[in-house]
């Protein structure tokens, strides 16, 4: 594949080589350090990159800081119909962008332009929220007077970026921070920068034909150091972060000291739950595809399986026949599962499984490393079938690998148990035609995770919906429903419009 000709020269980025600075269309450095940016597909350098520099950094913070002077005064729809260009903008380059995300990150083909899909359903959903920024009016107690809550939006937004998913979680959380009124700086992954930058030369575009200032939309590159210095920086009153727990950890307590607000969504540890009532060919589909989709890096990858000892034996076979059947190698050319993100990823994988036998587990499909011809660049690996205990060390932990790890269960009160006893609590699903099942399954002393879901897998999100969990997985809430309120500040007002000046409480004051 020519890379230039059918990702680059359509996304409008043909000059984007080594030494091109991709940084945040504002400001670059002859100081700054390069980075090399390479596919795990085969290996090869796809561009280089400058980071940003920290007095660079600092300009960007200027920069937004000054376009949020301009973009909060705009009426809101006005805003959602800058979303609404980008949304179009999307449609016209989605193969192009898509495919750009398959070989930078790895993912399916089919995936690739699913991610981008994503940020045009998220666009058209921003744009109807534009409308929707609701308050509320509520009766005061004291005669003559008008109270009611409004929003207004925040100031910047920095937007830290995981790997797995480039584009997708970066629309989420800044085509509705946009609406709301809200600028954004977005700190991609630094093993999936090019992506990033794809869109923030589509939004500059945009941007540019209604005479808006840059700033609006801007980008940083770096590594960690960079996602410190927003996280510490006080003119960034919220940071989103995806990321690792440990990431999430360090952004969260560095946010906490100086008040400002976190939106984090972490790892994931999801569980399917299968009863004995369970449509297994209904459940193998969401089983097999929440297992290996994204080569088992989706913070939802379906990790644990909790079957019913009696249909134990027929679920591991038909696995084992499925994961058979599983086409690896190029993700662009219509395999299945595509290669891990890079060579530590391989070793995380392995290591893992090596892990699981030291403490009592096996492996009993897949789990090598493949080689030969198609997978050049060491990335690629049979995604494993395992058996294991939930309270083995290793299956606690998250593997951002295709490691599904079986085990059994005698009735549903230990299957939810085993689901809830991970320090994660992001996805969960249950297979079930029975309804009382079901029901337990969605009670208060069911699943503890944020998404729970009945006769369809642990991934595959709509954007509809909020996304995000709980305990570890940090408490976010990001995408649809009512998560735009965290973009912006809730304010109380109470109008006076007598000639009196009653107090609260029924409290005399005479002077």
């Amino acid at each position: 594949m020519n890379i230039q000709e059918e990702i680059l020269i359509p996304l409008g980025i043909n000059s984007l080589n080594k030494g091109t600075t991709t940084g945040q269309h504002f400001f670059s450095s002859a100081q700054a350090e390069m980075l090399e940016v390479s596919s795990p597909v085969d290996g090869k350098t796809i561009a280089g990159i400058t980071l940003t520099t920290k007095e660079e950094y600092n300009k960007v913070i200027e920069a937004a800081q000054a376009a949020f002077l301009v973009w909060r005064k705009m009426p809101a729809p006005k805003r959602g119909e800058i979303v609404r260009q980008y949304g179009d903008v999307l449609r016209s380059h989605k193969d192009a962008l898509g495919k750009l995300v398959s070989y930078e990150m790895g993912k399916s083909l089919q995936e690739g332009l699913g991610e981008v899909q994503e940020m045009i359903d998220i666009c058209d959903f921003a744009v109807g929220l534009s409308r929707q920024l609701n308050g509320l009016t509520m009766h005061s107690e004291r005669p003559n007077h008008r109270m009611y809550e409004q929003y207004h939006p925040l100031g910047i937004v920095g937007i830290i970026s995981a790997f797995n998913f480039p584009v997708a979680v970066w629309s989420w959380n800044s085509m509705i921070a946009a609406v709301c009124g809200d600028v954004c700086i977005w700190k991609p992954s630094e093993k999936t920068p090019l992506s990033a930058f794809a869109c923030q030369h589509l939004m500059a575009k945009v941007l540019k034909s209604n005479n808006l200032p840059e700033g609006i939309f801007c980008m940083v590159n770096g590594k960690a150091d960079v996602g410190e210095w927003m996280s510490n920086d006080e003119r960034i009153p919220l940071v989103s972060a995806t990321g690792s727990t440990r990431m999430g950890r360090a952004v969260g307590k560095a946010l906490a000291e100086r008040f400002g607000k976190a939106l984090l969504e972490l790892g994931g540890n999801n569980a399917i739950i299968l009863t004995e009532n369970a449509n297994l060919d209904l459940a193998m589909i969401g089983v097999v595809f929440g297992a290996v989709g994204t080569a088992g890096q989706r913070c939802t990858t379906t990790r644990r399986l909790i079957v019913h000892e009696n249909i134990y034996e027929t679920v591991k076979q038909k696995l084992i026949k499925a994961y058979a059947q599983l086409s690896i190698g190029n993700p662009l050319t219509g395999n299945l599962v595509g290669p891990l993100i890079d060579k530590a990823a391989v070793e995380a994988f392995l290591n893992a499984l090596t892990a699981l036998g030291e403490q009592g587990g096996k492996v009993i499909c897949g789990g090598e490393k493949m080689q030969g011809a198609g997978f050049e660049s060491g990335c690629y690996v049979k995604p494993a079938i395992c058996e294991a205990e939930n309270h083995f060390p290793i299956v606690q932990a998250e593997t951002f690998a295709p490691i599904l790890y079986l085990m059994k269960y005698k009735n549903l009160d230990d299957a939810i148990a085993m689901q809830n006893d991970v320090k994660q609590g992001l996805s969960s699903s249950i297979f079930t035609q029975h309804i009382q099942e079901a029901e337990q399954f969605l009670s208060a002393w069911g699943s503890d995770c944020g998404i729970a879901n009945v006769n369809i897998g642990t991934s595959g999100a709509e954007i509809g919906g909020a996304f995000g969990g709980e305990k570890e997985t940090g408490g976010g809430r990001e995408s649809g429903s009512d998560s735009w309120k965290v973009y912006m500040r809730r304010q109380t007002n109470t109008i006076n419009y007598g000639k009196e000046l009653p107090l609260a409480q029924g409290i005399k004051f005479d002077l």
